[in-house]
């Protein structure tokens, strides 16, 4: 109840439509108990000598209304009069609960739509605040089945079910009523029999829950699935592995099948099951309202009005049934998006956090220690650096390069020790400003699937089109970009997937030159160039970086030769730092490195030009 009430609060600021939808539904409900009430008029009106019960003997204020209405020698004269009026009086009544059906049906589903909407919007809202160590440990294909998938479930707790309930429970008690009016005697004996109803209901609604619960679960690890197959197809048609993943695909599948099957085993079971106790019901009351008629206890139209308010009892507790199983399946995709929305971030700012203003002075990196999860990758890092000076980090894979980089825009958090921006600790400014003053070029470009500019204009949507061709221009992808079949305003796809590599990267650094951030972050950011181009996006990336601070992640060790200093590490810690001449006379890590590159060459790769800066 605590989770459904929590799912509740989505609904409070519809609450004017979620009333009218109430009013709907009593209104459907007390218009059923009418027709089932009225169903002892005309029966007794067919045969209004029988057993020597007049028609109009009737409660005083329907009495009244049929004086008015003029309508009592219809009823007195009985037969095919009595047809008539009852014919009419039910496309009435019927007129008037399909009029208040449609209102319930529209108002509930715009509450139900407009409550998922507004959970997926605090979703990815949400999502947006958790720090990177959340989408590392969670795959995609999850998060994105929890914003989709379990969301929907959630739809039919609200909207669907919410309305049933409301509907069901009025129309079961109207009903109930009708029937204690015709006999009371008769009722209870027959309203011994439905709570036996709510026993199955109960067990229903416990293993549909459980089975909800695992079919999400099995849904997001095959959107999971897909999302890497689909995304990594060309690593499996260049290793040939299409066999093994429609087998990977199929047995995941058919998992997903079996935990749905059951489901619908649990679905299929409730309405006959429900029918069955109906049945049962229905012939006790058969029996005994026979007996009560031929001894005079009640007339053949109130028997047959209780008949029909006792048989329309069953369908709203059969509903009732089906809506708990709603309900329960709602709660169990509750449960997964709610863990969701739970989960907070490891990123906080401190309160009282303040801007960070522009860098004038350096970087202290003092003493700092960083795990992933329980791996320690960084230990007892110190670097001070000054502003404009250009660090090259290199070293092994998993030494720890990339993992300290993503610590200065607080993309993680350190264990311990302290990273200091002109003196100020970075957790005590806000996340903004500390961001605003870095730019990233990463060795995995992203891209949007959007156009060439809005993708060089991320992050500065507001810039002029000269300054985004500008950027462009230095990152040398204008030429390119104009060759597109819109320019600029050509859709790129999903990842670029419409560009060559070299052209995805060109982007991404004209993204990076257009924030125009005081600290540059490149890593591996020349990779994917071919040479012309690369030699063309380094002259850029020189005149960016000066009076910027610049840190360098490069595997090819030739193109960092002339930063300002080399910083090596090795399994998390700073093993040697200097210039290119000064580690290979050191002969150490970063000779042997460099020798490693490149032996097999035969002969040293060319030096690169001392007047050009290659980073």
């Amino acid at each position: 109840m605590s989770l459904y009430r929590r799912l509740l609060e989505f609904v409070k600021p519809y609450w004017f439509k979620l009333i009218l939808a109430v009013i709907c539904m009593i209104g459907i409900s007390l218009l059923t108990s009418m027709i089932a009430y009225l169903v002892k008029f005309f029966v007794d009106g067919i045969f209004p000598t029988k057993l020597g019960v007049s028609p109009l003997k009737i409660p005083a204020f329907v009495n009244n209304l049929i004086m008015q209405l003029h309508l009592e020698s219809l009823l007195l004269r009985g037969g095919v009069e009595t047809f008539r009026l009852f014919a009419v009086v039910l496309v009435v009544l019927y007129l008037a609960k399909g009029i208040f059906e449609y209102g319930g049906a529209y108002y509930m589903s715009f509450v139900g739509l407009r409550v998922i909407a507004d959970i997926r919007e605090k979703l990815y809202y949400h999502l947006q605040t958790l720090s990177l160590s959340f989408f590392t440990r969670t795959p995609t294909g999850i998060i994105i089945s929890r914003i989709t998938n379990d969301v929907t479930l959630i739809q039919g707790a609200v909207s669907s079910a919410t309305a049933g309930v409301f509907k069901d429970i009025f129309t079961f008690f109207g009903l109930v009523g009708v029937a204690f009016i015709q006999s009371w005697k008769l009722a209870i004996i027959a309203y011994v029999i439905i709570p036996l109803a709510f026993i199955p209901i109960r067990q229903f609604g416990k293993r549909m829950r459980k089975f909800a619960r695992k079919g999400q679960q099995r849904l997001g690890l095959l959107t999971t699935f897909l999302h890497e197959t689909i995304t990594g197809n060309r690593i499996v048609k260049a290793f040939n592995m299409e066999e093994y993943e429609k087998r990977r695909f199929t047995e995941e599948n058919d998992r997903l099948f079996k935990t749905f099957v059951k489901r619908i085993r649990v679905r299929a079971l409730n309405t006959p099951l429900m029918e069955f106790l109906g049945a049962i019901a229905a012939a006790i009351i058969i029996l005994i309202g026979g007996h009560m008629i031929t001894t005079g206890e009640m007339t053949p139209g109130s028997f047959a009005s209780f008949f029909v308010a006792v048989f329309l009892c069953y369908r709203p507790i059969r509903d009732l049934s089906k809506v708990n199983l709603e309900i329960q399946e709602g709660l169990a995709g509750a449960t997964r998006v709610f863990e969701l929305l739970d989960t907070s971030t490891d990123i906080k700012e401190k309160e009282g956090a303040v801007p960070l203003p522009p860098v004038s002075k350096g970087i202290d990196i003092e003493n700092v220690t960083f795990k992933y999860e329980e791996e320690v990758v960084l230990r007892g890092i110190s670097l001070h650096v000054r502003v404009g000076e250009v660090i090259a980090l290199v070293g092994m894979s998993g030494a720890g390069k990339t993992s300290l980089i993503n610590l200065l825009p607080r993309f993680y958090d350190i264990e311990q020790g302290e990273i200091l921006i002109d003196g100020c600790d970075i957790r005590k400014v806000t996340l903004k400003s500390l961001r605003d003053q870095v730019g990233l070029v990463t060795q995995q470009t992203i891209l949007f699937n959007d156009t060439a500019r809005n993708n060089i204009a991320y992050g500065n949507l507001k810039c002029s089109d000269q300054e985004v061709i500008q950027a462009a221009k230095a990152a040398n992808a204008h030429d390119f970009i104009q060759r597109l079949p819109q320019g600029y305003d050509t859709n790129i796809g999903e990842q670029g997937v419409k560009l060559s590599g070299g052209e995805r990267q060109r982007i991404s650094i004209a993204r990076a030159l257009l924030k125009n951030a005081p600290i540059l972050i490149l890593d591996e950011a020349t990779s994917s160039l071919d040479s012309d181009s690369e030699t063309e996006v380094q002259k850029a990336l020189e005149e960016l970086m000066k009076g910027r601070t610049v840190f360098v992640i490069a595997h090819r060790l030739s193109t960092i030769r002339n930063a300002h200093r080399i910083v090596v590490l090795s399994e998390g810690q700073i093993v040697e730092q200097g210039t290119h001449e000064k580690l290979m006379a050191c002969n150490g890590e970063y000779c042997r490195l460099y020798n490693l590159q490149f032996k097999d060459d035969g002969t040293r790769i060319q030096t690169v030009s001392k007047t050009q800066k290659v980073f």
